[in-house]
């Protein structure tokens, strides 16, 4: 005798239901035994069984990705003033961003 099966009625975006559909199909999978297998991992795991996490905002994102680039750090002269020299020959890119901003 089958056990008694328990309905789950969830809204979802149509292009994600189709999407997970398509790619769930190409992995010989129907969607009931997908989440089945999903609720099943929850249990095992006691967990969400990957890591939620934040959006970074946009101002995290510039961060984030000036300090993947690991910029190339550059100690330039200064004058008597305190006003940096910067040579135009040995460092273009600096010369033209502070004349031109």
């Amino acid at each position: 005798m089958e056990a008694a099966k328990a309905n789950v009625n969830i809204k979802i975006d149509p292009d994600v239901k189709e999407m997970a559909s398509q790619l769930l199909a190409r992995m010989g999978l129907d969607q009931t035994t997908a989440i089945n297998m999903f609720y099943r991992q929850i249990i095992a795991e006691r967990r969400l069984p990957f890591q939620p996490a934040v959006a970074l905002s946009l101002d995290e994102q510039i961060v984030a990705a000036a300090l993947r680039r690991n910029p190339k750090r550059v100690t330039l002269p200064s004058d008597e003033n305190g006003n940096v020299i910067i040579d135009k020959e040995k460092h273009p890119d600096i010369y033209n961003w502070a004349v031109n901003g």
